[in-house]
């Protein structure tokens, strides 16, 4: 079905989110959406999709005019969306989150077998093994990743929005995602693609509209444009990333000899592996999500149970960023001022004794939104109301302001624009540079090879030194 938006403004308090933007999305094309973090991409698709009113602009669905604000009746007109981050719930199964997904739309008592049939024949269809029994919250990403998918395909579908899909995926999972987004395109379906990776873009899309700070820059086909002309329609100019000298190591940090961490399961996630770290050196490791890096970080970072040896020095000062920024990065009801603050307790330019001093912490947390780029109304705007790359901004902001001895980074760019990951990687450098030893997990081969002074990868709880594809 053919979906049009006309004029659509909105604004959140101040930040004009869109601007009087206008776009077509049509069957049979894959058309991505592309922009900076606040560019207004989310804002744009769940316009969409039913959950935000826009101020101002209309909304055509095959040349009728529809309803704005009402995702009951978005979804009933066959628009569904896979979000950013996951709506499942985690202590149901796979099968119960389909079911719920779809209770709505079923008459008398709900049947399980028939509420999933639809999507275990699609799983099928996709050449997905899903076990639909699984508790959804016991799964790796990929994998809820894949039930999120298979949710929006059923109960008749006919427009898939899919949020940053292949923010958390390895490239394994990100290539077999985009094959199945040219398959629903090929069925006549149509997919408005939110992504960041332009790359991804290339290889996805037909058709490629972006935005800039809420305005649409420009709509064209990807076949007769490149990334190159794509990065710049999303951020201008890129200035060079300087890149500092780098250091030789220093003493050593970090010594882990069998070490053994268990996962919420009660399985054993990893498998006395043995790793060292010394001061200013970024040790990489990557592999397929699911093969034990949560629990690893966890460990590390000292927030899971572990067996083994595991040496830290006692004063060193930890930092951590999780892979899971909206559970365990951020408080979402607080400010961006609250969450930046957190750690920062007992620093004596920022409080006297337990208090706080409100006008330094002010004056702390505007300029840490400023270095970051963290756009916000202002400090003390919710951090759950943020962009997904700007609440990554500010966990990333957190804890670098800390200067912690010991980093654990999880996937530190994920869901950040091209500018915003230049700059936090060039972060990363500096803080080893002054002595911060790194341990970066990440999936992002790129990644690792830009930061890395040595990368290893995880394969089913076992350190190895090449990638190895699937998941334990």
């Amino acid at each position: 079905m053919s979906v049009v938006v006309r004029g659509v403004s909105k604004r959140f308090g101040r930040v004009p989110a869109l601007d009087s933007v206008s776009v077509e999305f049509l069957p049979g094309e894959v058309h991505a959406v592309l922009g900076e973090n606040g560019a207004g991409k989310s804002t744009l698709v769940q316009v969409l999709a039913g959950f935000i009113v826009p101020d101002e602009g209309s909304l055509e669905i095959d040349g009728e005019p529809f309803p704005l604000g009402d995702p009951v009746a978005a979804r009933a007109r066959g628009l569904a969306m896979v979000h950013q981050h996951f709506t499942l719930v985690p202590a149901f199964t796979v099968a119960e989150n389909v079911a719920l997904d779809r209770a709505g739309s079923l008459r008398g008592r709900l049947d399980l077998a028939e509420a999933t049939s639809e999507a275990r024949d699609r799983a099928a269809a996709l050449g997905w093994e899903i076990d639909f029994e699984a508790r959804a919250g016991d799964l790796p990403v990929g994998a809820q990743q894949r039930a999120e998918v298979l949710k929006a395909l059923c109960g008749g579908a006919r427009t898939i929005v899919l949020d940053e899909p292949t923010a958390v995926l390895s490239p394994e999972e990100a290539d077999d995602l985009i094959r199945v987004v040219r398959g629903l395109a090929a069925e006549g379906k149509t997919v408005v693609l939110i992504a960041h990776k332009l790359s991804e873009v290339a290889r996805a899309a037909d058709r490629v509209t972006v935005l800039r700070r809420g305005r649409h820059v420009a709509t064209a086909l990807v076949s007769g444009t490149t990334t190159d002309q794509m990065a710049h329609w999303m951020v201008g100019d890129r200035d060079p990333v300087p890149v500092s000298a780098s250091r030789a190591p220093g003493r050593p940090l970090l010594k882990a000899i069998g070490l053994r961490v268990w996962g919420d399961r009660g399985n054993e996630a990893v498998r006395g592996i043995d790793l060292d770290l010394a001061e200013g050196e970024v040790l990489g490791i990557g592999g397929v999500d699911g093969n034990g890096q949560v629990e690893l970080a966890e460990a590390l970072a000292g927030v899971r149970p572990f067996s083994g040896g595991l040496e830290v020095p006692g004063a060193a000062r930890v930092g951590y960023i999780p892979q899971d920024r909206q559970t365990d990065g951020l408080a979402l009801t607080m400010s961006v001022e609250d969450n930046l603050r957190i750690g920062h307790e007992g620093d004596p330019g920022l409080s006297v004794g337990r208090f706080w001093r409100p006008r330094a912490v002010r004056s702390w947390a505007d300029a840490l939104r400023e270095r970051f780029d963290v756009r916000s109304a202002g400090a003390t705007s919710l951090v759950g109301s943020l962009s997904g790359g700007n609440q990554q901004k500010v966990v990333v902001a957190r804890v670098l302001s800390q200067r912690p001895d010991l980093l654990v980074a999880v996937n530190p760019t994920r869901g950040l624009d091209l500018k915003a990951v230049d700059f936090v990687h060039g972060q990363l450098r500096e803080a080893a540079r002054a002595g911060s030893g790194i341990v970066l997990i990440s999936t992002d081969l790129d990644e690792l090879e830009a930061l890395a002074d040595r990368t290893v990868f995880l394969q089913s709880g076992r350190l190895t030194d090449r990638l190895v594809g699937g998941a334990a």
